[in-house]
């Protein structure tokens, strides 16, 4: 299974990496963190919204949109979970704004379509057997080079709750890890450095550098 960070593929250039990862990889199924900006892709890809996305497009999916001309094989996780290849996979899209948190997601207009809100946490709070988690925002103490402090309380009670065996996060452009309870953290680099493969049966990720495109 192709795990792939950060694409940011509306620059052609990262989208040129994003492909040439596909390419590398020749998996059947990816997964994607967040920041994706390119949605028409190669094989299905179930991905998480970023804070840097085509909110139009994440709007549609999020209202079932799954095929049309901008759209294929893209598949949006917002707060539920998905059985792949024998895992289940749940997903929170987007990041955490303390302004937005209590709001009715309807209220959510223009770029702060971005933001998760606590609709979206409680129930993604109710999904039961996660075994891996895909989130766009970090639990505390991922050791991540920022010039603020990383971290999202609301991120630590979903793996309070869920106690998957894997939680992937975006956002960061840094690969690092860490364990929460008896969660394995990972922060993935950008697409355009590393993709991952990770191995259903035993979740082993693993990574190789992107080939040039």
């Amino acid at each position: 299974m192709l795990v792939l960070g950060d694409a940011h593929a509306d620059d052609p250039a990262n989208r040129r990496a994003l492909f040439a990862a596909y390419r590398d990889a020749d998996a059947d199924v990816a997964l994607q963190l967040g920041d994706l900006l390119y949605y028409d892709l190669p094989i299905p890809t179930y991905f998480i919204a970023g804070n840097n996305e085509d909110f139009d497009t994440i709007d549609a999916l999020r209202h079932g949109c799954v095929e049309n001309s901008v759209v294929t094989n893209a598949f949006l996780l917002t707060d539920e979970a998905v059985e792949i290849e024998g895992l289940r996979i749940a997903g929170l899209s987007g990041n955490y704004a303390p302004t937005q948190f209590e709001r009715p997601r309807t209220n959510l207009q223009g770029e702060r379509r971005r933001h998760f809100v606590r609709g979206d946490v409680e129930r993604l709070k109710q999904v039961e057997d996660v075994d891996v988690l895909l989130t766009h925002e970090a639990p505390h103490g991922l050791p991540v080079e920022e010039s603020y402090e990383v971290g999202c309380e609301h991120i630590d009670e979903l793996l309070e709750a869920l106690d998957p065996d894997l939680c992937l996060v975006g956002h960061h452009h840094e690969h690092a890890e860490m364990e929460y309870g008896e969660t394995r953290v990972v922060s993935l680099a950008a697409v355009g450095e590393r993709y991952y493969e990770l191995d259903p049966a035993t979740l082993e990720l693993s990574s190789s550098p992107t080939p040039s495109s």
